[in-house]
């Protein structure tokens, strides 16, 4: 192993689970070509993960072996990396809040930045960029609760609307019922606002 690929390496180790290493933020180690050229032989000896063109992980070692970090962990780590508000998608929204036993079969988030997929090991990280409205009270239950009723669409969102009046605490209603409705659906809307109304 060179003395940059275990540079790397040791950087890698300091970074918190899933945080994401890509070449440009190595160029203190030493030039591109080399960054680039030991960080694909790092990912081909199982030493790195490579999650997606020009994007690696640290893979997670403990006593059970070595695994993949955690998605929602790199979820958090591309939000800050990118800057980027990042959410979970509608399906595990309303798995959260147990409105659904049903879990996702696949790891997706919603994202005010572009949409793109990480391989994890076997396990696919998908990112869908949304729009604005859909990212509000982010990490929250509220926010997760508006991403459940949008998720349940205009057939079924006054149900889960009603649902929700049981589950969420006084104060996250009135969050969720005073979010901003500009730019929504109309139905989604009417549902936010027969929030109010109840509330």
């Amino acid at each position: 192993m060179t003395s940059l690929s275990r540079e790397i390496l040791t950087h890698a180790a300091k970074l918190p689970e899933g945080a994401p290493l890509v070449a440009s933020e190595l160029l203190h180690l030493g030039n591109r070509a080399a960054i680039d050229q030991a960080l694909s032989r790092l990912a081909k000896r199982g030493q790195l993960i490579r999650g997606s063109r020009g994007v690696y992980l640290f893979p997670v070692t403990s006593r059970f072996g070595t695994r993949p970090p955690e998605p929602a962990k790199v979820a958090e780590a591309i939000a800050r990396l990118g800057g980027e508000v990042v959410v979970p998608s509608e399906a595990a929204s309303a798995n959260a809040l147990g409105l659904t036993t049903q879990v996702p079969m696949r790891q997706t988030y919603l994202t005010s930045g572009k949409s793109r997929r990480l391989q994890l090991g076997k396990q696919v990280l998908e990112f869908k960029h949304a729009p604005a409205w859909k990212l509000r009270l982010a990490n929250r239950p509220a926010g997760q609760a508006l991403r459940a009723i949008a998720g349940a669409g205009p057939k079924n969102a006054h149900a889960v609307a009603r649902e929700l009046r049981q589950r969420l605490s006084k104060a996250e209603l009135v969050e969720l019922a005073g979010t901003s409705t500009h730019y929504m659906p109309a139905w989604l809307a009417e549902e936010l606002r027969a929030l109010r109304a109840h509330g």
